[in-house]
């Protein structure tokens, strides 16, 4: 394995882009860069707004926090076609807004959910996609691309695989690129489908965010190899290791796995190293201070996605010090984090989002048989 390449993988299937020296954020323009840093600076804004909203009373149920993985999310989705599948879980609740979002953030023909949509979701109201069957990630989408959120973390593998099979055989170029835990990575599940990818050249790219923790067990119990790329070399497929909160890291190995994918070569796995922030969900706050160090709390929080793409763009000349100086939400916690620490666009975007949500009813008791048995019509 190289750590310099950032690749664990069998020799006979190398990444081809990795030869070159161009890595794939050298494509992007100064304008691309600002737009991945306004999207992580929103990522977050979403998780410490839901937070604050939840203490205030105005939300109810159970949240699964991305903070401190923002770079993931934001990093491996920006560059996909708008056509391309995404397979999110239950801590990539961004994932739903932030698809296809470049360019104007509102314009209607984003192939990606609305900020309004996710946020009726969060709220249980009647314009959620969910109609108020779930307050988070349990919802998908065929129009927008997105595959439906399970709890069975990796049992939407084979549902990708299948989609890109079929796509295939319809003559398609789309790629799918999934999402899942370290943790996920021993089920059984997990090897199956990817070696049914594997064999059948299938470009599905399995994002794995390893935060270290699958709930309160901790890595070293899930997994017998210092890194889950590793387990690439099983299915003699690639297995690339990004920097989880470097956003442009994550772009660049997961751009090397979706153009690999979308030539016909294959699935990939690509590891992305982070930290998770909190608990598992909000429920397991508490106990997630005591089953991990504190030590190690401020160790995995302490390059946070936000001031690192901050640096990166600074070394770029893409800001300039003054305006490194404004909107500083890294290191903070939900409870400090206030508006101003913000981009102002990111701020009203979720409002709307919010206020779109509080203001759409909750449904109908008699909607509760719905979609529970097949209607004659």
């Amino acid at each position: 394995m190289s750590r310099e390449s950032g690749t664990a993988t069998a020799e006979a299937t190398p990444i081809h882009a990795q030869v070159s020296n161009l890595r794939p954020r050298d494509l992007l323009s100064k304008e691309d860069c600002l737009e991945m840093f306004r999207q992580v600076y929103l990522a977050r804004y979403f998780d410490v707004r839901l937070i604050k909203e939840k203490k205030r009373g105005r939300l109810k149920g159970t949240l699964y926090s991305s903070h401190n993985q923002e770079a993931i999310l934001v990093g491996a989705l920006f560059g996909l076609k708008p056509t391309d599948w995404i397979s999110p879980i239950h801590r990539d609740m961004p994932a739903f807004f932030l698809k296809d979002l470049r360019g104007d953030w509102n314009r209607p023909d984003r192939i990606g959910m609305s900020i309004e949509e996710v946020c009726a979701q969060v709220w249980g109201r009647v314009d959620s996609p969910g109609r108020a069957r779930d307050n988070w990630s349990h919802i998908g989408s065929r129009s927008k691309k997105i595959i439906h959120s399970t709890s069975m973390l990796a049992g939407t593998i084979p549902v990708a695989a299948g989609l890109m099979y079929a796509d295939r055989l319809n003559g398609g170029d789309a790629v799918c690129i999934t999402f899942n835990g370290e943790g996920s990575t021993a089920q059984g599940i997990f090897h199956e489908a990817i070696n049914y990818a594997a064999v059948h050249k299938l470009p599905v790219v399995t994002v794995v965010e390893n935060n270290q923790w699958a709930y309160g067990t901790p890595f070293e119990l899930g997994c017998a190899t210092p890194d889950v790329a590793d387990r690439a070399k099983g299915f003699g497929i690639p297995g690339l290791i990004a920097d989880g909160q470097d956003v442009f890291d994550v772009y660049d190995k997961v751009m090397m796995a979706v153009e690999h994918a979308r030539s016909g070569k294959g699935p990939s796995i690509v590891e992305c190293k982070t930290f998770r922030a909190y608990g598992h969900g909000d429920h397991d706050d508490d106990r997630a201070n005591k089953y991990r160090p504190q030590e190690e709390i401020i160790a995995g929080r302490a390059r946070d996605p936000i001031g690192v793409c901050r640096q990166t763009l600074l070394d770029l000349g893409y800001i300039s010090a003054a305006e490194a100086t404004t909107y500083h939400a890294e290191g903070k916690n939900a409870s400090e984090a206030t508006n101003e620490d913000f981009p102002p666009e990111v701020v009203d975007y979720l409002n709307a989002g919010i206020e779109f949500a509080l203001q759409s009813p909750l449904p109908a008791a008699e909607e509760g048989a719905m979609w529970v048995f097949k209607e004659n019509n």
